[in-house]
């Protein structure tokens, strides 16, 4: 992941993203840098626009936001139904009916 936050500051000031620039700033953040991941990294992101990923990475965030929101109280609501289903346990009914079952 720090490779990819490197790239980015990299990006936003305008140097250019390249195995040199990238360990320059990985070491000064105190990262020992790993060279194959290093190479891999820069390769990786030639090909990419950067700008028109972060461009349209920009509306995702409302949408994410929501999520968690929404995530609690589902949660909320099976936790109340396990315990419901915990407390309730088989009736007397059923227990008798599950042993004659057993035992005719």
């Amino acid at each position: 992941m720090e490779y990819i936050y490197a790239s980015l500051l990299l990006h936003s000031a305008k140097k250019e993203i390249n195995e040199e620039n990238l360990k320059n700033v990985l070491t000064a953040a105190g990262i020992t840098v790993d060279e194959v991941r290093l190479k891999a990294v820069v390769a990786a992101l030639k090909e990419v626009n950067i700008d028109e990923v972060l461009k349209n990475a920009a509306a995702m965030p409302v949408a994410v936001a929501a999520a968690p929101a929404a995530a609690p109280a589902q949660q909320a609501e099976k936790k109340e139904e396990k315990k419901e289903e915990e407390k309730k346990g088989p009736s007397e009914e059923e227990i008798g009916g599950g042993l004659s079952s057993l035992f005719g």
